[in-house]
């Protein structure tokens, strides 16, 4: 997250707000790199709605309008398959039809 008034000076100051803001989403107050906090499963929560703004780091007012973000979890297979009573055989017959059982 970064605001074009931002020259880098320290004048400016971000905060993130929303679900997961401060426990599971932190951001750099000064440079406005938001970090996870740990490892996120989209099976417990697919996304997160969250909200930053740029302050004025002595009035504490707003420098721009708040922007709200929608942050999606990308699923990875964590979940191997397993086989409890194996091991299974099977065979396929050569030139079988596709899609037959």
């Amino acid at each position: 997250l970064h605001s074009d008034v931002d020259k880098g000076d320290g004048s400016i100051k971000y905060i993130l707000s929303g679900e997961g803001a401060s426990s599971i989403f932190i951001i750099d107050e000064n440079t406005g790199d938001i970090h996870a906090t740990k490892r996120l499963d989209r099976e417990e929560q697919a996304y997160y709605t969250l909200r930053a703004q740029a302050l004025d780091r002595l009035t504490n007012k707003p420098v721009e309008p708040e922007s709200e973000f929608v942050i999606k979890i990308q699923d990875i297979n964590d979940n191997e398959p397993k086989f409890l009573d194996g091991p299974y055989t099977a065979g396929v017959p050569e030139m079988s039809p596709v899609g037959l059982d």
